[in-house]
C-alpha cells in the first residue's frame, strides 16, 4: 500500500485531474486560508509562539494572518493549529477528517522556498487528501472509535505526500515519507475541547513536511510503514480494508467528497444548530419563551459533544447544549457563539440546562429531531435529515465569500480580505504560488 500510494502521488499529471476537481481544490484552499487567518491570533496560537520565541525572529516562512516570520517546520506547525483551533475547517464526512489542515500547513512553506505553480500547488492539495482520507477510510470505523484523532494520525501522511510531490522526491524517498510519518502519526480524542485537538493538526502538518524533507536527503524508514505486520494501520486498527485504498485511485478523488463548515464546532452538532436556528426565525420565539428543548440523537452526538456544562469556548464547541442554546440565543454559529464569553454567558448557561438528549440509534449521526416547548404551552418541532454544509445541503461560493470575510477581515482588512478571496479562487492560473501566502498576511 505505501508504494502504491507514492506511486499514485508521484504519477499523477494536473492535466488529467477532471475540472470539477481542481475548482474543488480552490474552494478547499479559500476555506483553509480563511479559517487559518481567522484563528491566527486565539490563545493556543500565541502560546505556541512565545514558546517557541518566535515573535520578533525574521524567517522564510509566513505565519497566516500575522506579520511574523519563522522556518518551514515552525510555520507548518503554528498555520496548521490556527486552522483547526476554530473548528471550522473543511470536514470528509465518512471519516470525520479535516484533510486540508496537515496538507496545505505543510506544503506552504515549501511554495514560498521553491518557485511552484498555483497548478502544482492545488495539484498537492488534491494529492495529499486522496491519501489522508483514503488511508482513513482504510481503518474505519475501528480507528477512530477505539480514539484516535483521524484528523492528525491519517493527516501526516496527505502532509508527506504531498511535500514529497513538491520537493521531487523519487518514489523510494516518498516511501521513506511515508514510513517517517507512519511512526509519528498521533492524536487522541481524548483531548477534543482543548487546545491539544488543534496541536494535533499543526503537529500533522508540522511532521508530515519534516518526514518529506528527511527522506529527500536520505534518512531511510520500513517502505511498508502503512501495510506491514507492525505497521500503522495494523498498530492502529485492528480492522482494514485496504480496497478503500486502490478502487478508483487515480479516477475518483474525494476531495470531491469534501464539505465546508457554515458553524464553528464538532459537526456532528450542526444539525442542531441549524434546526434550532430555524425554528426560531420561523416561529420568533425568545430564550425565555423557551421551557425545554428536546432532542433525538445518534449515540455518536452524546459520546463526542456530552458536556452539559462547558466553561470555555474550545469545551462549547463539543457541546450539544451549547449548540442549542446559542442558536436559540443568536440563530447562528460562527467563532463569536463559541467564545470563553458566549459560554459563560448567563442565557446560554440557562438554556443549556433546558436542553434534553435522548439517544436513539435509528437516527443517523449527521441527522437530528428537534422538539421545542415553550412555556405558553406552544409545541414546534423539525427533523434535520441533512444539515447546511452537508454534501446534500452544502454552502455556497457566496456563503464561503461571507465566512472567509467575517473571519479574515480583523486581520487583512476589506481590501485584503478580497484581494484573499480572489488569489484563492484563481490559485491554478498563479505562476508563482508564493502569492498565496503574500496576500495573507497583513
Amino acid at each position: 500500500m505505501t508504494a502504491i500510494l507514492a506511486d499514485f502521488v508521484l504519477n499523477s499529471r494536473f492535466e488529467n485531474i477532471p475540472e470539477d476537481v481542481k475548482l474543488e481544490s480552490a474552494r478547499t484552499l479559500l476555506n483553509w486560508m480563511g479559517v487559518a487567518i481567522g484563528g491566527c491570533k486565539h490563545e493556543s496560537v500565541e502560546i505556541v509562539l512565545k514558546t517557541m520565541g518566535l515573535r520578533t525572529e525574521v524567517g522564510r516562512a509566513s505565519i497566516l494572518g500575522r506579520k511574523e516570520q519563522t522556518d518551514g517546520l515552525n510555520a507548518a506547525l503554528i498555520n496548521g493549529i490556527s486552522s483547526h483551533v476554530f473548528d471550522f475547517d473543511d470536514t470528509h464526512l465518512a471519516t470525520a477528517i479535516h484533510p486540508a489542515g496537515p496538507i496545505a500547513a505543510a506544503i506552504l512553506p515549501i511554495a514560498e522556498k521553491r518557485q511552484i505553480s498555483g497548478a502544482e500547488f492545488l495539484h498537492a492539495i488534491i494529492l495529499g487528501i486522496d491519501v489522508t482520507c483514503r488511508l482513513g477510510q482504510s481503518v474505519s470505523p475501528d480507528h477512530y472509535s477505539v480514539g484516535w484523532h483521524i484528523s492528525g494520525t491519517a493527516g501526516i501522511f496527505g502532509a508527506a505526500a504531498a511535500a514529497s510531490r513538491l520537493l521531487g522526491n523519487n518514489p523510494q524517498q516518498t516511501r521513506w515519507a511515508m514510513g517517517l510519518a507512519a511512526t509519528q502519526s498521533s492524536g487522541m480524542r481524548e483531548m477534543f475541547g482543548s487546545m491539544c485537538k488543534s496541536f494535533h493538526v499543526g503537529n500533522a502538518a508540522k511532521n508530515g513536511l519534516m518526514s518529506a524533507m528527511l527522506a529527500s536527503n536520505g534518512f531511510t524508514s520500513s517502505e511498508q510503514g502503512i501495510e506491514a505486520k507492525r505497521g500503522w494501520a495494523n498498530v492502529t486498527s485492528t480492522k482494514q480494508d485496504y480496497s478503500f485504498i486502490t478502487e478508483g485511485l487515480g479516477e475518483k478523488f474525494l476531495i470531491s467528497e469534501n464539505s465546508y463548515k457554515p458553524f464553528a464546532s464538532g459537526v456532528v452538532v450542526h444539525p442542531a444548530i441549524d434546526g434550532c436556528s430555524q425554528l426560531r426565525d420561523e416561529y420568533g420565539f425568545k430564550p425565555n419563551d423557551v421551557e425545554s428543548i428536546n432532542l433525538k440523537v445518534n449515540p455518536l452526538v452524546m459520546e463526542l459533544t456530552g458536556k452539559e456544562s462547558p466553561s470555555t469556548g474550545l469545551e462549547g464547541k463539543f457541546s450539544i447544549y451549547h449548540a442549542c442554546a446559542i442558536a436559540i440565543q443568536h440563530g447562528k454559529g460562527g467563532e463569536n457563539e463559541f467564545s470563553d464569553a458566549a459560554v459563560n454567558d448567563p442565557i446560554a448557561v440557562s438554556l443549556r440546562q433546558r436542553v434534553k438528549p435522548e439517544i436513539d440509534p435509528t437516527v443517523p449521526a449527521d441527522a437530528m429531531g428537534i422538539t421545542i416547548n415553550t412555556k405558553d404551552g406552544r409545541t414546534f418541532k423539525k427533523y434535520i435529515k441533512k444539515a447546511l454544509g452537508s454534501l446534500e445541503n452544502p454552502i455556497s461560493d457566496a456563503q464561503m465569500d461571507d465566512k472567509t470575510r467575517d473571519l479574515c477581515r480583523p486581520m487583512l482588512g476589506d481590501a485584503g480580505t478580497e484581494r484573499l478571496i480572489e488569489t484563492c479562487r484563481n490559485a491554478a492560473n498563479l505562476a508563482n504560488a508564493a502569492d498565496i501566502a503574500t496576500v495573507a498576511t497583513p
